[in-house]
């Protein structure tokens, strides 16, 4: 039997209870696959990440997975907590690192920035790349996966659009917040459309007005590996930022907030800064609970 130390933090959050829950475990090697599963599905989060610190690379190596066994990369919570838990514990990660701090996700180097100036919550922020807008995809199946009338969906300048940094997700902007908490995904034709048009999950999100803590609120759903509703996407976040940006709703190189989460309970703060050179996801994540996971 082996054993592996493990912790759980509430990610996008600085108050427990809040955030997406991610268990992150220490392994202190690559484990194979099998394990990698078993042991995600165990936990039963949307996402398990697995850290170990490599001397010969000078880096924090990362893999994650759902309880399916689908192994996610990119900069999303489950990175994000990921970094926060090694510091949190001591790790020094970026020893000996040049040209800034850096992070290793299965084989993609991403680029981090760390605020520690909170005691227990750091602020971790996680580059991902330009956006690229890939497809369109029409009001009237979009609807019908979400279980709303077409008019619910926007269809002008901002409409249903497959956009890609790392992840490549289906950006769905709604009419207003009711739209958004009445959307109920329709599983086989979600999972239908994203095969199509090769995407992963569905980021719903409107555009708050007048309100001066969020730009937008947002819901994500991807059940074709596991995640019927994710309470914080930071892959998804990501790539609406950059969308954002290109349709002109946000100034580049400037800070805004995400809400995600509310719907669930569980309401999670994901800051974005996008620009010419890149996108900046940031967050807080808070341990919650710790303890020894058996194989």
């Amino acid at each position: 039997m082996r054993s592996y130390s493990y912790y759980v933090l509430d990610v996008f959050s600085g108050v427990r209870y809040k955030g997406n829950p991610l268990a992150v475990v220490l392994t202190g090697s690559d484990l194979d696959i099998k394990s990698y599963a078993d042991i995600a599905r165990e936990f039963g989060y949307s996402e398990t990440s697995f850290i170990y610190y490599s001397p010969e690379e000078k880096a924090l190596k990362v893999r994650s997975f759902t309880p399916t066994g689908f192994e996610v990369g990119g900069a999303g919570h489950n990175l994000l907590g990921a970094v926060a838990a090694a510091i949190l514990i001591g790790w020094d990660i970026f020893a000996g690192q040049q040209g800034g701090k850096f992070v290793i996700m299965k084989d993609d180097i991403i680029g981090l920035s760390v605020d520690q100036s909170i005691p227990g919550a750091p602020i971790i922020g996680m580059r991902q790349n330009t956006a690229r807008i890939l497809a369109k995809v029409s009001n009237e199946d979009v609807a019908r996966a979400l279980s709303l009338k077409t008019q619910q969906v926007l269809s002008e300048d901002l409409s249903p659009a497959v956009v890609s940094t790392e992840a490549t997700h289906l950006m769905v902007p709604l009419k207003d917040i009711a739209a958004l908490g009445a959307a109920v995904v329709e599983k086989k034709l979600l999972i239908k459309i994203a095969e199509q048009y090769g995407f992963e999950g569905f980021y719903c999100f409107t555009i708050v007005k007048n309100d001066p803590q969020y730009l937008a609120q947002a819901r994500f759903f991807n059940p074709g590996i596991g995640i019927d509703e994710d309470p914080a996407t930071g892959s998804a976040a990501g790539p609406l930022a950059g969308y954002l940006l290109q349709k002109g709703y946000v100034k580049p190189e400037t800070d805004y907030r995400l809400l995600q989460g509310a719907e669930m309970g569980r309401p999670s703060v994901i800051h974005f800064n996008a620009g010419d050179e890149g996108i900046w996801i940031s967050g807080s994540a808070v341990i919650v609970m710790e303890g020894k996971i058996h194989i």
